[in-house]
């Protein structure tokens, strides 16, 4: 909807915790305003919209509220008579006209992931009583399932590491005695990033290698929690500025006398960034599995297949024929994999020249970096880096 120049901006409320810094709120956030300054909106954070909305004595302070509806706030706008748009799924009001990410999608996807690094063994760790967490559980075991594979899942509280962290004890043990029941190599799927970390922590602590015994894929795409230490996290970005912006939209459309949707919106995920903690191939092949690893660490240098067949004590014959039996790949397709990955991370995170990407993730020079790049992922580099730095992508 345009901007109407002749209409009084319409005065809306955002109430979204944005105190707690968490990239889905401040890009709801960011959506939302994004939608505003497109139509005119005189738009504000309101962590008190409840206390506003109930003080209003007859004239309504807000045209419409964006918020994660609590009751009381859902009550309040009921009885001042303003439309209201709920972006949290675990509202306990399931009648609000609604815009969720599609996280049973975001389940199929990371289920999808690891299915393609060759697993065979799979987990998810959640919460419990979280219906985003229930759903995403839902479509990562349907993808397993019709694998012909199975699922072991952990749920947690989702407080169970805040403040002093009173259950701290109980969590890990929880996960340690979940580990132990695990079939390496395995692949899991986390909830949030950081629990990835410290599922990490604990596997480690028992001995485990991430990526070589277990790949994650985490929630969110929190930058800084993803990024560093190694490894870095491959997560699913969600895609809530689009949750913002599409919340906007219906909230307009409500204003201006529009029937409340029977059901949610829902918005897909925008990506899975593959990171460090999913780089290497599943094998059950115990020298396979230590190639790997050495690629996996030191692919990103001027390496080639003998230097691989030395690390593992093997002639580069054996290698590349166990290296094929089990992964169906060969060892410099997977050494060309890792450092287009490499890559692609580094264009999509930083504003490097192509020249410094192309060397740090260990080919020659930019313009082999550019002809490898355009023929195995049918588009230039810089052509990857536009779509993928884009903060809004367009939605059809």
């Amino acid at each position: 909807m345009k901007r109407n120049k002749n209409r009084k901006a319409r005065r809306v409320a955002i109430s979204l915790d944005l105190k707690w810094g968490y990239k889905r709120h401040l890009e709801v956030y960011a959506g939302c305003q994004k939608y505003a300054d497109e139509v005119g909106w005189d738009c504000s954070i309101s962590p008190a919209a409840e206390r506003m909305l109930a003080r209003g004595a007859g004239k309504a302070p807000y045209d419409g509220v964006i918020a994660r509806a609590s009751s009381s706030l859902a009550r309040a706008a009921r009885d001042a008579g303003v439309p209201i748009v709920n972006v949290w799924m675990n509202s306990p009001e399931k009648d609000l006209p609604s815009v969720f990410v599609d996280f049973e999608a975001s389940g199929v996807m990371a289920a999808e992931h690891l299915l393609a690094r060759g697993f065979k063994s799979f987990g998810y760790l959640g919460f419990l009583r979280d219906l985003d967490s229930s759903q995403q559980l839902r479509g990562f075991r349907k993808v397993i399932r019709e694998s012909s594979f199975s699922c072991t899942s952990h749920r947690v509280a989702r407080n169970c590491a805040d403040g002093q962290a009173e259950m701290w004890e109980d969590f890990v043990k929880g996960l340690e005695e979940w580990i132990d029941g695990w079939e390496l190599p395995i692949g899991i799927f986390v909830a949030q990033d950081m629990f990835c970390r410290l599922l990490i922590d604990v596997c480690r602590a028992k001995g485990l290698h991430v990526s070589q015994d277990v790949a994650i894929v985490g929630t969110h795409n929190e930058s800084e929690i993803c990024k560093a230490p190694a490894p870095s996290l491959t997560s699913i970005d969600l895609g809530f500025g689009q949750v913002g912006y599409r919340a906007a939209a219906m909230l307009d459309r409500l204003m201006s006398g529009g029937k409340p949707p029977t059901r949610p919106e829902l918005v897909q995920p925008a990506a899975l960034i593959p990171r460090q903690s999913t780089d290497v191939y599943a094998s059950m092949d115990p020298l396979v599995a230590r190639a790997m690893r050495f690629i996996a660490e030191n692919g990103h240098h001027r390496i080639q297949v003998s230097h691989v067949a030395a690390a593992v004590a093997t002639t580069r014959r054996t290698l590349e024929r166990r290296f094929n039996e089990s992964t169906g790949m060969t060892i410099a397709g997977e050494i060309t994999r890792l450092r287009l990955q490499r890559a692609k991370r580094r264009m999509v995170e930083t504003d490097a020249s192509m020249k410094d990407v192309a060397i740090d993730a260990g080919f020659r020079s930019a313009d082999h970096f550019g002809k490898v790049f355009t023929r195995i992922e049918g588009m230039t580099p810089s052509r990857y880096r536009e779509e993928h730095q884009q903060a809004f992508p367009e939605q059809a």
